[in-house]
């Protein structure tokens, strides 16, 4: 394991050279953005530190095997996911002429009628979206491996879903993305990519008010335990390279995922060219969020605890939202092949 604050020259896979004119090519096609956004050199810094270099890890893990490559992004509600994969899109396409294609497993959530009706048949905390169960996961499996090219040259269009969480639903499929052609690099990116489940035993303690009050007889949790046995089990195994967007604590996870519904509300109220309650939209208030987030306490804490260690890539935020350490778990074998 390494722990560092740079990327370490040996798991750079590039000349001075090459890194050199990867980052301008980066630079170039981020110029636009970083000038409107009037962002400061540190954005600059950190492409050349930090996410080039692990671009340009992912493209020599990418030549070890055939096909494309699959990577899992982690991290708890407001970490940066998005974030990340936007920047490595850019920086894999612009920077290393790859073809990149990212989906997110919010957008694999069953539908708002799905979620009730699994409610009515297992527990009233399906309603909310979130924990593993209330995801179509069978569409995730076969939206990989559509994408992995798995079903021949025949299913090279590849529709996309997409969840709209101010109405809290799926879209309808005429609004869903769509992937043409051959993918270098296929990337799922959501809160819970690559958890595992915990021991049956550690299920019976209640950890929030939640559990507490709406799960006494451990039956909603448990069902959640057992889709990660299962079908999520199958999904995350199709993974080649798991990244961690590892936050501070469960605190940060409050204020970075209120600041995202606040930016949420604002995009709605632009939408709507409105500053009407957005309350018909279910943007959450403070109290709402603090309830939202304990669905996804027990999980969060237990990945906090042992996916550091056990994801390939690590990225660990400071308070500030930056990354400060990075782990390599999993390093790219010596040059020389040892």
């Amino acid at each position: 394991m390494n722990l560092l604050t740079r990327w370490p020259q040996s798991q750079l896979r590039l000349t001075s050279a090459q890194r050199k004119e990867a980052v301008e090519r980066v630079e170039k096609a981020f110029a636009s953005t970083l000038e409107s956004l009037k962002v400061d050199i540190g954005l600059v810094e950190l492409l050349e530190s930090i996410y080039v270099p692990l671009g340009a890890w992912l493209v020599a893990r990418k030549e070890q095997q055939q096909g494309p490559l699959v990577v899992g992004i982690n991290g708890a509600q407001g970490a940066g996911k998005s974030t990340l994969f936007n920047l490595l899109e850019v920086i894999l396409e612009d920077g290393f002429d790859l073809r990149v294609v990212g989906l997110s497993i919010d957008d694999l959530y069953k539908t708002r009628a799905d979620r009730q009706a699994l409610s009515h048949k297992v527990h009233d905390l399906f309603k909310t979206r979130g924990v593993p169960g209330t995801h179509d996961v069978e569409l995730g499996i076969e939206l990989l491996r559509s994408l992995k090219g798995e079903f021949g040259s025949d299913a090279k269009n590849v529709k996309i879903p997409v969840f709209d969480k101010s109405i809290d639903d799926r879209c309808p499929p005429a609004l869903w993305q769509e992937w043409h052609g051959d993918a270098d690099i296929i990337v799922l990116e959501g809160w819970c990519v690559g958890a595992g489940p915990q021991p049956e035993a550690e299920l019976a303690e209640h950890i929030n008010d939640l559990e507490r009050s709406e799960d006494p007889n451990c039956i909603w949790r448990n069902y959640v335990n057992k889709q990660l046995q299962g079908s999520y089990k199958e999904l995350f195994a199709m993974i080649d390279v798991l990244i961690m967007l590892k936050v501070p604590s469960m605190e940060s996870v409050f204020e970075w995922r209120s600041q995202q519904e606040e930016k949420l509300a604002e995009r709605v109220r632009y939408f709507y060219n409105t500053q009407q309650p957005t309350q018909h939209l279910r943007i959450m208030n403070e109290r709402e969020i603090r309830r939202f987030i304990q669905h996804y306490e027990r999980l969060t804490r237990t990945m906090l605890e042992e996916m550091p260690e056990r994801a390939d890539i690590c990225l660990e935020l400071n308070q500030n939202h930056k990354t400060s350490r990075i782990r390599i778990n999993k390093p790219l074998p010596d040059l020389d092949g040892s």
